[in-house]
């Protein structure tokens, strides 16, 4: 098989088996190698590249990640496009366990993650007001709708360092704000795809109610086995989302996403 691709998927937790068919191959990058075995195949009769952020076996906790290898591996490939889809938590009542979020903004509470590809010499300024492609949202919110999911069409996440989840207080504080999704994963993936040109989608599994809800006392924080539990019930709509966003997705780009550095540079 001709190892090349034009839409990446990001996997998380639970999310290694919605590929059939599939060549596997290994990438190496100039940063390191990616975090597993990328599997090429035909879906929808598009060329896909899936990669599970974390490896097949979770080997790599969400701050060890080398997400600059696994993205710069996408592109090598040739993907123009990454659809990023996560477990994550709610931070609002009305956003339910079971519910999709398309995200369409982030706030990043992590730290020390190799979060760029420009280290210099040439000093580079990414635009990150839309952080998400208007057009690669666009198709997985009427994919959604179609299929008749529970789906939120925007959303903030607030991405945590990790590996261990939010206490109470941290919790009420990232809810306080109004932002509805916690996550671990989406910073810096998002960036590091746009500073390559890529359009990128974030869809966001909502698995839990992250340290609970303080007007419900019998609402559990969550744990890794919930976590795990909310995923595997609900992996079949997301394989039919992702399905039905790659069977719609325009041949050609029209969103300006291939064209950011031209903004970014003096």
């Amino acid at each position: 098989m001709e190892r090349r691709a034009e839409i990446g998927v990001f996997g998380g937790s639970g999310f290694y088996s919605l590929l059939e068919d599939v060549t596997e191959v290994w990438v190496e990058t100039p940063y390191g190698m990616p975090s597993d075995q990328i599997a090429l195949a035909t879906v929808e009769g598009r060329k896909v590249a899936f990669l599970p952020r974390h490896g097949k076996d979770h080997r790599f906790p969400p701050h060890r990640i080398n997400y600059r290898a696994n993205m710069w591996a996408m592109r090598s490939l040739g993907c123009t496009r990454i659809i990023s889809p996560c477990a994550a938590g709610s931070l609002q009542a009305h956003v339910k366990p079971g519910d999709f979020v398309v995200t369409d903004q982030f706030v990043n509470r992590t730290w020390g993650r190799e979060d760029t590809f420009f280290d210099g010499p040439i000093t580079t300024h990414l635009s990150c007001a839309e952080p998400y492609c208007s057009e690669l949202r666009q198709v997985a919110i009427a994919a959604g709708k179609k299929l008749g999911l529970p789906l939120h069409e925007t959303g903030t996440i607030v991405v945590i360092q990790g590996p261990r989840f939010s206490t109470k207080a941290e919790s009420r504080e990232f809810a306080s704000h109004g932002w509805e999704v916690i996550n671990m994963t989406q910073y810096p993936e998002v960036i590091l795809a746009k500073e390559l040109e890529m359009c990128i989608t974030n869809i966001a599994l909502i698995t839990d109610y992250d340290a609970g809800l303080e007007d419900d006392p019998t609402v559990e924080p969550v744990s890794h086995e919930m976590v795990l539990k909310a995923f595997a019930e609900n992996n079949a709509k997301l394989k039919d989302l992702l399905f039905e966003i790659i069977r719609t997705l325009p041949p050609q780009r029209s969103c300006g996403c291939g064209e950011i550095l031209k903004q970014s540079r003096a």
